[in-house]
Parts: structure tokens; sequence; C-alpha cells
């Protein structure tokens, strides 16, 4: 029975690359083994790649200083948090929330056998993750140092120690995210707040990295000599690597009572957090008097629930908003910076700064594609707003609706303080504000128009309408290329018009493409939703 659920583990961890997620189909073998090779190459190439360019840059220092075991160490850290971040997430959905965790634990099979099962998913993705970082590692050592054979069963120790720290922190912190997530009534929204913590931690760390390095190199003795001091466990992990004997026969007992206290403890809460079901506070329910709304007005808050409801939908469709928000703060912060930089990259070009403004207002608001996956994303329920007593038009104005609510109102906000900053007159920066907003008006009604035509509403998971959708990626890229066409064509025309006059003229033109395809949506593009 243990094997089985082994094997039912390995084949849903790794589920897409034997499974059509558009049509639940299994793939053929040849279809698998290549996603398999495919992705196995893009991982080791440009994730292990980063980090073994990272261990070239310290490791030849570090060893030529006869400290390769603050190498060791350094690497190590480098690995537990690449492993954490990687599997904490598949930890609290894989092992506390799966979806299947009702019915196994409802077959007459012993508890500790899932538990297993589901605890070897969790390593083997936090060892994937960590390996990542460590073997490229290992290899740049043996590249540099001297071969030894201690050196060599020290590092395999050390990979697997490694991979054992992973596992239980990423056991601690998954069940912290699962007592939370029990207690929360908008999930969403808490998965898309921490995910973006995450991605804001991921690039300070990024872009940190190569300075920390720097420093790092630069003052090895200090560093060693404090870890010796006040981190020695630290010390003996670096010296592992090394294949100092001592050291690996602590290490190896750390882990085997690491492993051992993680199952323990998890045996004695993974029943009660897997059955625990929301656990939020229940509401009693108090007699309120319902407005009435308007049937726009009600459409419009469907999609919006839609989209607050989805992580995947708003971290992939509506990131603009806030990068617009952000680009606006950081204008008011730098804005004498600012200034002085566009003067100086167009001294010879002054009256294009107006231009350079409006491209950055428009490929902001580019970044919200809310209106091109909206129609796929009704999937086969789309039936019931095309059972509801409202036109076509009007459930597909609500998609456009929100697209223009949720990208218009950051930008004019952002342009605004990009005005104000760079002190323009009040008739350019009407025009750099209104070009931007119909822009916007457009790109909504296109993304609306190509994935009318191009609709999959056969999806199993939102991932492959949000994602993996190629009108998605027309309607992006489309967006971009009128960007670039508007461009080009100043460029032509930059000694017969005036930046404020061509501004107008795009305006103008942009306004007449957005009307035409409104007017296709209203009329033909309505009829094709009426027969999805």
């Amino acid at each position: 029975m243990l094997k089985l659920l082994i094997k039912k583990q390995l084949f849903d961890l790794n589920r897409g690359f034997f499974q059509d997620r558009k049509t639940g189909k299994l793939r053929s073998r040849t279809a698998s083994i290549t996603l398999i090779v495919l992705y196995a190459l893009l991982v080791v190439v440009a994730i292990g790649g980063i980090f073994a360019y990272m261990a070239y840059a310290v490791c030849a220092p570090l060893v030529a200083a006869n400290m390769g075991w603050l190498y060791f160490s350094v690497m190590s850290l480098m690995a537990i948090a690449l492993g954490v971040f990687g599997s904490v997430f598949n930890t609290f959905s894989g092992l506390y929330q799966a979806k299947d965790n009702d019915l196994l634990l409802s077959m007459p099979i012993p508890v500790r056998y899932i538990l297993v099962s589901r605890l070897l998913g969790v390593y083997l993705m936090g060892l994937m993750f960590s390996a990542l970082v460590m073997v490229p590692a290992v290899i740049v050592y043996f590249v540099t140092a001297d071969f030894r054979l201690p050196a060599v069963f020290g590092s395999v120790i050390l990979i697997a120690a490694v991979s054992v720290v992973v596992l239980m922190l990423s056991c601690a912190l998954g069940w912290v995210v699962a007592k939370i997530n029990n207690k929360l009534r908008n999930k969403s929204l808490i998965t898309v707040i921490v995910s973006l913590a995450f991605l804001g931690l991921y690039y300070v760390a990024y872009f940190k990295a190569n300075e920390l390095l720097q420093s790092l190199i630069a003052n090895a003795a200090t560093v060693g000599s404090k870890i010796k001091a006040s981190a020695y466990p630290l010390y003996m992990i670096g010296r592992v690597g090394e294949g100092d004997a001592v050291s690996v026969l602590v290490t190896v007992a750390a882990a085997a009572a690491l492993l051992a206290v993680t199952y323990l403890i998890l045996s004695k809460s993974f029943l009660r957090i897997a059955t625990g079901g929301s656990g939020a506070a229940k509401r009693s329910y108090k007699k309120k008097s319902a407005k009435a709304k308007g049937v726009n007005t009600a459409l419009l808050r469907r999609e919006a629930i839609h989209l607050v409801s989805s992580p995947v939908y708003m971290l992939n469709c509506s990131l603009g908003t806030l990068l617009i928000v952000a680009a606006a703060v950081a204008v008011l912060i730098k804005g004498a910076w600012l200034s002085e930089t566009m003067t100086a990259m167009l001294s010879d070009f002054s009256g294009y700064i107006p231009l350079a403004v409006c491209a950055m207002l428009c490929l902001l608001a580019s970044m919200n594609d809310i209106t091109a996956p909206s129609v796929s994303l009704e999937g086969k329920s789309i039936w019931l707003v095309q059972s509801l007593p409202v036109t076509s038009w009007q459930a597909l104005r609500a998609k456009l609706g929100l697209h223009i609510i949720l990208t218009a109102i950051p930008t004019v906000i952002c342009g605004i303080c990009t005005c104000a900053v760079l002190r323009m007159d009040p008739a350019t920066s009407l025009l750099v504000m209104i070009m931007p907003l119909i822009y916007i008006v457009f790109y909504a009604a296109l993304g609306l128009v190509i994935n009318l035509k191009m609709p999959n509403l056969n999806w199993t998971s939102e991932v492959v309408a949000v994602k993996q959708s190629m009108g998605v990626l027309i309607a992006l890229f489309t967006g971009w290329f009128y960007i670039l066409v508007l461009g080009g064509g100043f460029y032509l025309l930059r000694n017969i018009l005036s930046a404020n006059a061509f501004l107008a003229a795009s305006a103008a033109l942009t306004a007449v493409l957005s009307a035409v395809i409104i007017r296709w949506l209203k009329t033909a593009g309505s009829r094709i939703f009426e027969r999805l």
C-alpha cells in the first residue's frame, strides 16, 4: 500500500508532464519525455547556471584563503533559502490541503502511510530546489580545489543534510501557513499578498547578491571568525563539505534527529489539520436591508469578485495596477533625478519628453490584461451568464469596465505626478493624460476581441486560461507593437508634426480604432459570446 501511495504522490507532483491540463487527457510517451527533458534543461541551465556563476565567483578566493568551509556554509544557506522558498507552498497544498486527503483518510489505510508518502513528495521538491545550488557548488569546488575522496563523501552527505533541513523548515512553515489559512476568510487576497512579498524579497536578494558576495570575499577572515564564535553549527556544516570526519558524523546524527522530530510532530498534528476544515469564525445572522443595484453595477461586481477570488488571475492580469501606483510613488520620490535624467538623455530633443512620458504610461497600462482571458475564465459555466436576463453586450461591457477602472485610475494618478514633476504646461499635460486613457480603452477592447476569437472553455485549471493561452500572449504583444508603431510614426513625421500635434493625432486615431472595435463587440462579438 505504501508503494502505491508513493507512486501516486510522484505522479501528482509531475502531473503536468503526463497529463494535458487543457483537456485532462494523458500525453503520449514521446510528448512526456520531451517535456521532461526540456524542463530539466531549462531548470539546470537557467537556475543552476546562475548559482554556478555565483559559486565560481566566491570559491577560488575562499579556497585560496584556506576557508573552503566558509564557501560551503554560504552555498548551503543559499540552498536552504531556495529550497524552502520553492517548496513551502507545495508543503501547504500537498501535505495539509491535498484535495484527496478526505478520500484517503476514509479508506482503511494507516495514517502513517499517507503521511510518509506526503512527506516524500515534500522532500523531493525541496531536494530538487536545494540541489540546484548544491550540485553546481560541489562541481565548482572540485574544479577549483584539489580532488580528495573524503571531500567527495562529505559533499554527498552535505547535499543530503541540507535537503533534510529544507524538509524540516518547509514542514514548519507549511504548518504555519495551514494554521493561518484555516482562520482566514479572503484566502485568495492573502495568497496574492504573500506571493508579492516573496517576489519583492527575491528581487531585493537578487540585486543585492553581487554586493554581498563581494563584501564576503573582502571580509572573509572577519566573517569566518564571527561564525566560529557565534554560529559554530554553521562552521561544522561547512567542514562537512571539506570531508572532516567529526563534522560528518555530527551532521548525520543531527539530520537524523531532525528527521525523526519532524515526523513525530507531524504525526501528532497532521490528522487534525488535514481534517480541520476552514476553521474560520462563524458569523451570526444579522437582518439587513438590501439595496437594489442596477444591472451594469451587478455585472461589474461579479467580474470584480471573480478577479479577487482568483490569485492566478490577479497576479498575472492586474499586477499592472500596483506597478503603476509604485511608479507614481517613485516619480514623487525621485522627481529631481527623473527630470535631470530625461533632460540629459533628450537634450537635443527636448520636445520629445511628453512623448516619452506618454509611451511610459501606455507601457505601464499594458501590464494589465484583464480582458484577455476574461471570456475563457467563464469556463464550462459560461451558460450561467448567458442565461441571465441581460444582453451579451452588457456582460462584455462589464469585463471592459473592470479593466478600464483598475487601469485608468492609477494611470491618471501617475500621469498627474509625472507632469507635475516635469513641469509640463497645461495643454501638453492634458494630451499626455488623454492618450494613455484612450489607449487603455483600445487595449481592453482588443483583448476582449482576441479572447472571443480564441476562447478556451475546456480548461481544468485557471492557470491554463491565464498563463498558457495563445490569445493572452497575442493581446500582450499586439499592445506593445501598437506603441512601437506610433513611435515609428512620430520618427517619420517628426519634421512635419510637433510632439503635441502628434499626440493629438495619435489620440484621435486610437479613439477611432477603439470605437470600431467596441462597435464590433456590440454586434458580431455579442453574437459570438451567445454561441460559446
